[in-house]
C-alpha cells in the first residue's frame, strides 16, 4: 500500500515513514502543501496523512482543492489543533479522519487500517488467490497452508500483485508503488525481486500465480 505523508516537521514525518515501512508500507514524503497537492493529483496513493499547518498553502487549502479534483483519496488530518470547530471543518472539507499531534504511532497505525478497510479502495486483513493465503494483520504469506518468509520488499511487492490480482501491472507502476522510482528502460530491479519472489513462492509448486505479460510487467493469477 502507498502511502503520502504531508508534514513538513522533518522529525515527523521521518517517524511516520519509518514507522510505515516497517509495516510494509511504501511511503512518500512531501514538506509543504504545494508539492504534497502535486503528487498527490499526480501519483495513485492509498491514503494520504495530511497536516494542517503547512507553508505555502495549508492543509485545509489541499484537501479542499483534492476534493475539487474531484480526488477521493482517504485523508487523515494530522495536527496540534484540538477545537471541536477545527475537527468539524476537516471533516466538512472531505477529511476522513482527525489525529491531534502528539500521537502514538500504533494509533495511527490503527487509524489507517480502520480507513483502508473501509475507503474508496476497501481491503481485507486476508487476501486469498488459489492456496495463496496472505495474512497482512499477521504479515504471514501461506501456500497449501505452508509458510512462506517474504523479505518486506517482498511482501510489499507480492501484496501490490495479489490486491489487484488479474490485472496486468506494468514495471513502472510497480517501481512507483513498491520502491518510489520512476522506472528506466536500463533498470532491472522490478525483474531481479520478482525472480527472487518466484523462487520462493511459485517454484516449488506446480501451479504458478505469477505471470509475465511481454512487454508490459507482471500480473497474479491461477491458470
Amino acid at each position: 500500500m502507498h502511502i503520502l505523508i504531508i508534514e513538513d516537521e522533518k522529525k515527523t514525518a521521518g517517524f511516520i515513514s519509518r514507522g510505515l515501512t516497517e509495516e510494509s508500507f511504501t511511503a512518500d514524503v512531501s514538506g509543504n502543501g504545494r508539492d504534497g497537492l502535486e503528487l498527490a493529483l499526480t501519483r495513485e496513493y492509498d491514503l494520504i496523512l495530511l497536516d494542517v499547518m503547512l507553508p505555502g498553502m495549508d492543509g485545509w487549502e489541499v484537501l479542499g482543492r483534492l476534493r475539487d479534483r474531484g480526488k477521493e483519496t482517504p485523508v487523515i488530518l494530522l495536527t496540534v489543533l484540538n477545537d471541536v470547530d477545527d475537527r468539524v471543518k476537516g471533516l466538512k472539507l472531505g477529511a476522513d479522519d482527525y489525529l491531534t499531534k502528539p500521537f502514538a504511532f500504533s494509533e495511527l497505525l490503527a487509524r489507517i487500517h480502520t480507513i483502508l478497510r473501509r475507503g474508496p479502495v476497501r481491503t481485507s486483513d486476508v487476501i486469498k488467490v488459489a492456496d495463496l493465503e496472505i495474512d497482512f494483520s499477521a504479515h504471514r504469506v501461506t501456500r497449501g497452508g505452508k509458510r512462506i518468509d517474504l523479505t518486506p520488499k517482498e511482501f510489499a511487492l507480492l501484496s501490490l500483485l495479489a490486491r489487484r490480482s488479474g490485472e496486468v501491472l506494468s514495471r513502472t507502476r510497480i517501481a512507483e508503488r513498491i520502491w518510489d522510482i520512476d522506472f528506466e528502460s536500463e533498470t532491472n530491479i522490478v525483474d531481479v525481486h520478482m525472480r527472487r519472489l518466484r523462487i520462493k513462492m511459485d517454484e516449488p509448486f506446480e501451479n504458478k500465480l505469477i505471470h509475465t505479460v511481454r512487454g508490459i510487467g507482471y500480473v497474479l493469477e491461477p491458470r
